[in-house]
């Protein structure tokens, strides 16, 4: 594997991860869309279409989210191999989080890093799914945080696991230390868009910062 190539996967990654998926579908909703960067919680993901534009419309963007991040592996790792498929998986995640095209104002990465890990490790794709639903269901909202904080640990965590025990993978590459690397660089994004939301104070209580 060359530098180029995996310079390469990393750019791939990025790009894909950049698509504006959250304003496409955004102006697919017609006279019901919002701008999902001024309205609710000013994030342009699916949690927030989920309140604007309603269910059909949020979920349709967490899909677009998650397709993105697992392109971007697959894509990766045919131009670099197995480190490929784990550079590009967070390049994605960078790329949606801090979008060139937008002024490095993104989503949350959430649903990027799903498809990350549907790409790349498989085997903890059904507590991945877990957070991604608890990230978007209403009543969760107020912990979206601290759920995305112990479940991304836990990824993180698994990853090294997988890797020192040599367990199987499924479709996904062969552990390494690259899983757990991967892993960790991805929540230390989502982790540090979380921490930069701006509060959204409810209308009963007052206005918005």
């Amino acid at each position: 594997m060359s530098l180029a190539r995996l310079s390469g996967a990393v750019l791939v990654g990025y790009l894909a991860g950049t698509t504006p998926s959250a304003d496409l579908v955004s102006r697919l909703a017609g006279d019901a869309g919002a701008d999902l960067r001024s309205k609710g919680t000013r994030n342009p993901g699916a949690a927030n279409a989920l309140g604007l534009l309603g269910k059909g419309w949020g979920c349709s963007i967490m899909a677009a989210d998650i397709a993105k991040g697992f392109a971007a592996c697959l894509t990766g790792r045919r131009l670099a191999g197995d480190a490929g498929a784990h550079a590009a998986g967070t390049a994605a995640v960078i790329g949606h989080c801090f979008p060139v095209w937008k002024g490095f104002k993104g989503g949350k990465g959430v649903a990027v890093s799903v498809g990350q890990c549907l790409a790349t490790f498989p085997a903890y794709v059904p507590v991945d799914l877990a957070v991604a639903g608890a990230t978007v269901a209403g009543r969760w909202r107020s912990r979206t945080f601290t759920t995305t904080v112990v479940a991304s640990s836990v990824w993180v965590g698994a990853g090294a696991l997988w890797w020192l025990r040599g367990w199987p993978n499924g479709w996904g590459p062969r552990p390494s230390p690259a899983l757990p690397v991967a892993n960790a660089v991805s929540t230390a994004v989502i982790l540090s868009r979380f921490l930069a939301a701006p509060r959204v104070i409810s209308a009963r209580n007052g206005a918005r910062p």
